[in-house]
């Protein structure tokens, strides 16, 4: 007999011949090891489209399905149930005709949660199905607090609050740090904080930057690789909001002429989220600036970032190697370590020993030895890779290649028997040989050692919720090589909904371009050959540029135009004598 909406799901994907067994099996695993709804792990897993599976649940089930994202509940509606029976039933109500009120339930087989709703509002029920994300993000949307709304509140209370008395100037008359470290502690500052940090994970944020202007204080979310601006609060906020951040942190209060790194980890949502702070002085106040380090959203599959397939065939191949480097390249927030955590991750084994040096451990990987620079007391990455070779190990990832020092030691690891890992900063795969010899190294010891360089970009993804073709003109087609089959050239974009916030995009994914250090290519690195002859050579072996991959990933749909303008380098942009 089946019980539920799990054992009902699992047979329908497996007697329609949806997904495969082992597909099933990988996801019922993924559920067992990290939790959550099996239909949104399938989903999530690429398994199925999330339109397909809800479409074959309502077919099976005879319960039409509903697409939250889409529709507008009216406030009245809303009311009708209570924000704790929402979260428990998993329920949404979406409209009310009459005697009968609709509600959305991502598990529609659940006749209890159905009976409760029917008791506490003596209404029909008419049960129609969504996925338990669709849930959420309505819940979300409709019961929670905005948290600017919340933070207006508390000041609000704090006005009226004989305890806690708002200085108009703050800078000026908060200078005993007894004086900040009791209004850290408050509860109307600790809950604004927590606002402001729930806020930013329910964005799926990946950094928060706090800043003092003249009269207010600003603070910005960082939403898929594109700065967003919250509505403003009161300037008086910001050194109490500052000093409990310093609190979390373990920072030194009473500090603000010096700059302040640290982390804190909080649990939010049932999860633990890590955050990193950076606290720097300015002429207007403290900045301070947080990363987010969620690991529900960490995805640490190489096979799930997006590369292109030949792109990713070279990557594994490359890590197969017993020895050598394999580089990462690219700005600051492009996926680096995300991609090397992947590589790891896909070549962990009990038989291999892993140890990484990291500025600071972002993700923890369980048979992994993974160690945190610490520069104050003399644990640098040049020393700490010193320590580690006396740790027989057979893979080491090198958070950063900084300096000449930590670039010497870890080729000559590669040389000795050891795969090694690592990132720079540079823009092209190509202006990494560039730059490594800039930094003093020899060509000789690049050729030996140097597997493999991939240049990398996070692009945004067209949200699945309001994606739609459009044409694009013949001259663009023309100018980005695009083309147009029956005279026309379809493209798509998002136009915006309330799951993407009106942007059009949800998610990233990567863009590679793949350097492999080929005879020709070592012969040119030999000679002393400028960056547009090794990419000349690079290119004429197969090598996609950034542009060229972002192309391709417009013409499957994935992304836009506008969004691989904005993120890659045009053709002129490259060295110049590049054909």
């Amino acid at each position: 007999m089946i019980r539920g909406l799990k054992d009902k799901l699992t047979k329908i994907l497996i007697d329609k011949k949806l997904i495969d067994k082992s597909g099933l099996d990988n996801a019922i695993s993924f559920q067992k090891e990290k939790g959550g709804s099996l239909s949104d792990i399938i989903v999530n897993l690429g398994l199925i489209s999330k339109d397909k599976l809800m479409l074959v649940l309502s077919r099976e089930l005879g319960i039409p399905p509903i697409n939250l994202s889409r529709y507008k509940v009216d406030p009245s509606v809303i009311k009708l149930i209570p924000k704790k029976t929402v979260k428990f039933c998993k329920i949404l109500p979406i409209s009310k005709i009459g005697n009968t009120l609709t509600v959305a339930l991502a598990d529609p087989l659940n006749i209890f949660a159905i009976d409760d709703i029917k008791a506490l509002t003596g209404f029909k029920i008419s049960p129609i199905i969504t996925t338990e994300k669709d849930i959420r993000e309505g819940i979300r949307q409709y019961y929670e607090e905005d948290a600017y709304a919340a933070i207006d509140k508390i000041v609000d209370n704090m006005k009226e609050d004989s305890g806690i008395k708002l200085l108009e100037n703050p800078i000026e008359s908060l200078q005993d740090s007894l004086d900040i470290l009791k209004m850290a502690q408050e509860a109307p500052v600790v809950k604004i904080t927590d606002l402001l940090l729930a806020e930013a994970v329910n964005l799926r944020a990946s950094d928060i930057l706090i800043e003092p202007l003249e009269n207010d204080l600003r603070v910005r979310y960082r939403v898929d690789g594109i700065l967003r601006e919250g509505r403003r609060s009161p300037k008086v906020l910001h050194n109490a909001i500052v000093s409990r951040l310093k609190v979390m942190s373990n920072l030194d209060i009473a500090e603000r002429r010096l700059p302040q790194d640290g982390r804190f980890k909080v649990k939010l949502h049932s999860r633990e989220v890590d955050f990193r702070i950076s606290v720097l002085p300015s002429s207007m106040g403290e900045k301070v600036a947080l990363r987010i380090l969620d690991k529900a959203q960490a995805m640490l599959d190489i096979d799930r970032l997006g590369f292109d397939q030949r792109s990713l065939e070279e990557i594994k191949k490359s890590a197969s190697r017993p020895h050598g480097m394999i580089l990462a390249c690219g700005p600051t927030g492009c996926g680096k370590t995300t991609t090397l955590y992947s590589v790891l991750q896909h070549i962990n084994s009990p038989e291999k020993n892993i140890v990484t040096i990291e500025d600071p451990v972002e993700y923890l990987i369980e048979g992994i030895n993974q160690v945190t620079v610490r520069p104050e007391i003399g644990l640098t990455f040049a020393n700490a890779l010193r320590s580690i070779l006396r740790q027989d190990p057979n893979i080491i990832m090198v958070g950063e290649i900084r300096d000449f020092d930590t670039v010497d030691i870890a080729i000559k690891a590669a040389l000795t028997g050891h795969l090694v890992l690592s990132t720079l900063h540079t823009t092209t795969a190509t202006g990494s040989i560039i730059r490594l010899v800039n930094m003093g190294l020899e060509p000789f010891l690049i050729t030996s050692s140097l597997i493999l360089v991939g240049a990398q970009r996070l692009v945004r993804k067209i949200c699945p919720n309001c994606k739609e073709p459009y044409e694009l003109s013949e001259g663009l087609s023309e100018k980005f090589g695009i083309k147009r089959l029956a005279d026309k050239a379809i493209l798509y974009r998002g136009k915006g909904c309330a799951s993407c916030m009106g942007s059009g995009y949800k998610g990233r994914v990567g863009l590679l371009e793949v350097l492999v250090l080929s005879p020709k290519i070592k012969a040119l690195i030999l000679e002393g050959a400028q960056e547009y002859k090794i990419m000349e050579e690079a290119r004429h072996e197969g090598m996609r540029s950034l542009r060229e991959n972002g192309i391709q990933n417009v013409l499957e749909g994935a992304t836009t135009l506008d969004e691989i303008i904005r993120v890659t380098a045009d053709e002129q942009d490259l060295p110049q004598e590049v054909k």
